[in-house]
């Protein structure tokens, strides 16, 4: 599905750990060449590679990844672009977890149990073995709140921290559109906030929101798709 002119959602399922989820990278494509916004779950690289090859790519050949931050589905397929010829970019704050520095924040011990604890036994082990060695790469380029990346027309960077302290979303003026990584969800076709059971710090979240330019018409979350147009009314209504 394209978000705009050169830019592609791509539609990531998996059945994994206790359940199913689609995540939604995009893929950024033009004479700067193709970065991928966003990389997926572990175990999600076949279904990246297959979305990629139909737009005449592979994970190879991608040059650069843009990270809204450092959860793990988000991260999940970095160690396999990087090898290749991609660059990695980040917010300062998320580079020591991406490069496995720190510990993912979101592994806390006792998150990480109550998760084991819903989860059937087949899964159980996959997850440990995951938590005891999330993926991890090389963060190549540090990004600031308010820079401006002369790719695809423009993009902005906004940090929008609540749900990691370095989460980042990506404004492209020229289309309106906002990559909102999980500074937002779309649930049952509504823009909603983020998820208070994966944000730790929501006051600070739902603050993050007021940093969204006015003029957004369409929103892309990583968890529910796209909503639009009319995403700067929905905006002013769950920012308050």
């Amino acid at each position: 599905m394209q978000l705009f002119p050169g830019a592609e959602i791509l539609e990531l399922p998996m059945q994994g750990f206790g359940g199913t989820s689609v995540v939604h990278p995009v893929l950024l494509m033009g004479e700067e060449g193709a970065t991928l916004v966003d990389t997926g779950f572990p175990g999600q690289g076949a279904a990246l590679d297959t979305a990629l090859q139909a737009h005449g790519l592979t994970m190879a050949e991608i040059d650069r990844v843009i990270l809204t931050h450092q959860d793990i589905d988000h991260i999940g397929n970095l160690p396999a672009l990087a090898a290749g010829r991609a660059t990695v970019l980040a917010h300062s704050a998320e580079a020591p977890y991406i490069e496995g520095r720190e510990r993912l924040l979101k592994f806390n011990p006792e998150r990480m149990q109550r998760m084991l604890e819903r989860m059937p036994e087949a899964a159980q082990a996959q997850f440990r073995n995951l938590m005891s060695n999330p993926p991890k790469a090389q963060v190549d380029v540090l990004l600031e709140d308010g820079e401006e990346l002369p790719l695809y027309g423009g993009i902005r960077i906004i940090h929008t921290p609540g749900h990691t302290p370095g989460h980042i979303s990506l404004y492209f003026p020229k289309h309106r559109t906002l990559i909102s990584g999980d500074a937002m969800r779309v649930v049952n076709g509504q823009l909603e906030g983020p998820g208070p059971e994966v944000t730790p710090d929501m006051d600070l979240a739902h603050a993050s929101l007021a940093k969204v330019p006015k003029d957004v018409e369409y929103i892309l979350c990583y968890h529910g798709g796209l909503f639009g147009p009319g995403a700067a009314r929905r905006l002013a209504e769950i920012a308050g």
